[in-house]
């Protein structure tokens, strides 16, 4: 992943990499009933059985089968497995149904060369019209639950109470739920999944004022209020570490605040750059506004939590929590210095975080590097954080060496280089079961690490997924054919699995993405277990669906 940044499918190829042609490749057999292992000129060759299909596998070493055997009735029988979508990415209707525009929306709209398939973006899936069919696709999968976000401005056309509820927003989801129950599968809900209303943003400049925290209590309650009956399962927020240095070091996403050359690569190297940084047009200071953004977001979640405790919880019987993303670190050496190195990684990413809502203060190393450019709590502010947390959902996508580096001399310091550390790939095959960088013992680590270090909260793996790299001219049939995706499920639950018999409270699963959908500024992208003919919207269910079917029902 360039430079470690998290992986979400926004913009970071690396984690949406797929493995097709390297490491571990599945072939559908038809028939073949046996488990064996023998030798194939590019390795290994393994025939085995997998949650009810047959399947020939190509490993680079034989002890990779054993993170094949897995099975549903491994895992406890209120396991949650589903997929996952967020509004702005799969339902599309930008300017139908009362809905207000949002910062991605005004992105797209005055930086459409930073977006790929940027004129598409409005309409993403046509998700929102299509509603029911997809809960019955979720159905068909043999999915239990669903994760997905409710958009803030079809809710909040501008973004605050004061500006008026949109009751056709409301009955959409409303009836989105209810389709779900009906159809037996658990609503997970993401409050705020990137999409921050605009008005918000030209109001007070969203996230870096405080007004962001009542504001984004009020609606967090009007949810409460409106849906809590059936909803038990809430997020509050998605990735906040994305949104605070993609949108206020980095300048990539909304609102695009940063104060960097425009030359400066944000995503990848110099020799190879996925993405440039900015256009810093738009203001900022990428010094200290991740981190004013960050603090802003941590007492936003603590207030909902507070609020959904005192006043629903007992009556609802629900949980809310909040979404955040690593990668595990490696030290790339056993020296001090590179273990001390993936430590700082991990308060950067996780700690950042976790360390308020669990502790109350950020952690010693942020406090250490950063200085007077890290905001404070007030002493009263401590005491609505400690104890904050919630469920926790984790998105993992990759894993990456930590190797200690000092800041550049003459730069100014951020969020990039306050960490003392740089990442490097993790070589295929260097480390067993290690293909770009995907590295399924390095879920199983990292959930353990949030065991040890966060006093074991209940944990979802609210994303993990890869993307196909296939060519859109190919045959519908080779296009719906994803059986890397299948050994990519399988040796995550497997390792999942694993982290639950070593005490890790990990209750559910959730696959990125349902569909193919919008990846942001990488635009259309073949994430889903259904594929999506761009052109009219159909879906077709990918060979993955087959599997979770069989899997699930086996």
């Amino acid at each position: 992943m360039a430079r470690g940044l998290i992986a979400i499918c926004l913009i970071t190829l690396l984690a949406c990499s797929s493995v097709e042609g390297r490491g571990l490749e599945l072939a559908h057999l038809n028939g073949a009933e046996h488990q064996s292992v023998g030798d194939h000129v590019h390795g290994v060759v393994a025939n085995v059985t997998v949650g009810g299909f047959n399947f020939q596998l190509n490993l680079s070493n034989p002890k990779l089968v054993e993170e094949l055997k897995i099975k549903r009735l491994d895992f406890p029988s209120d396991f949650m497995f589903g997929a996952a979508t967020s509004a702005a990415q799969s339902e599309g209707s930008a300017k139908e149904g009362g809905r207000g525009p949002s910062g991605w929306d005004h992105r797209m709209e005055t930086l459409p060369e930073k977006l790929r398939n940027s004129t598409k973006f409005p309409m993403a899936v046509d998700g929102y019209k299509r509603y029911k069919e997809d809960i019955k696709l979720i159905k068909d999968a043999g999915l239990n639950s669903y994760r997905f976000s409710i958009s803030w401005s079809r809710i909040l056309p501008k973004g605050s109470l004061s500006g008026g509820i949109n009751q056709e927003g409301i009955d959409h989801y409303n009836s989105l739920i209810d389709e779900l129950i009906k159809n037996g599968i658990t609503p997970f809900v993401t409050i705020y999944h990137f999409d921050m209303p605009l008005a918000l943003e030209e109001k007070y400049g969203g996230l870096l004022n405080r007004s962001f925290v009542n504001d984004f209590k009020d609606y967090s309650e009007l949810l409460f209020k409106k849906f809590g009956d059936r909803v038990k399962h809430w997020f509050t927020i998605n990735e906040p570490n994305i949104l605070a240095q993609y949108g206020y070091e980095l300048g990539i996403s909304p609102p695009g605040r940063c104060s960097l050359p425009s030359t400066l690569c944000a995503l990848g190297s110099p020799v190879k750059c996925f993405e440039t940084v900015g256009p810093c047009k738009f203001g900022g200071n990428s010094s200290t506004e991740p981190y004013v953004a960050a603090h802003n977001i941590i007492l936003a979640h603590a207030t909902v939590v507070k609020l959904y405790k005192e006043k629903y919880q007992e009556q609802q019987k629900g949980e809310v929590g909040i979404v955040l993303a690593s990668q595990y670190f490696l030290p790339y050496t056993q020296s001090e210095e590179d273990k001390a190195a993936a430590g700082r990684l991990f308060d950067f990413y996780l700690g950042w975080f976790m360390g308020p809502l669990v502790f109350g203060d950020y952690p010693q190393s942020m406090k250490e590097r950063v200085k007077d450019r890290l905001p404070t709590f007030s002493a009263q502010e401590k005491v609505l954080l400690n104890g904050s947390l919630g469920l926790v959902g984790i998105n993992y996508y990759t894993s990456t060496y930590a190797k200690h580096k000092a800041p550049p001399p003459g730069e100014a310091l951020r969020y990039s280089f306050d960490q003392w550390a740089e990442t490097i790939a993790i070589q295929d095959e260097e480390i067993l079961g290690v293909t770009n960088s995907h590295w399924p013992e390095g879920l199983q680590r990292l959930l353990e690490y949030v065991k040890d270090k966060y006093q074991n909260p209940k944990l979802y793996i609210s994303e993990n997924g890869l993307s196909d790299h296939k060519d859109n001219d190919s045959p519908l049939e080779v296009l719906l054919e994803d059986p890397y995706r299948i050994s990519f499920v399988t040796r995550h639950l497997y390792r999942i699995n694993k982290a639950i018999k070593n005490g890790v409270n990990v209750k559910g699963y959730f696959c990125w993405a349902l569909f193919d959908d919008i990846e942001w500024g990488m635009g259309f992208n073949r994430v889903g277990i259904y594929f999506v003919d761009f052109s009219n919207y159909t879906r077709y269910p990918k060979l993955s669906v087959k599997w979770f079917r069989a899997f699930l029902q086996g």
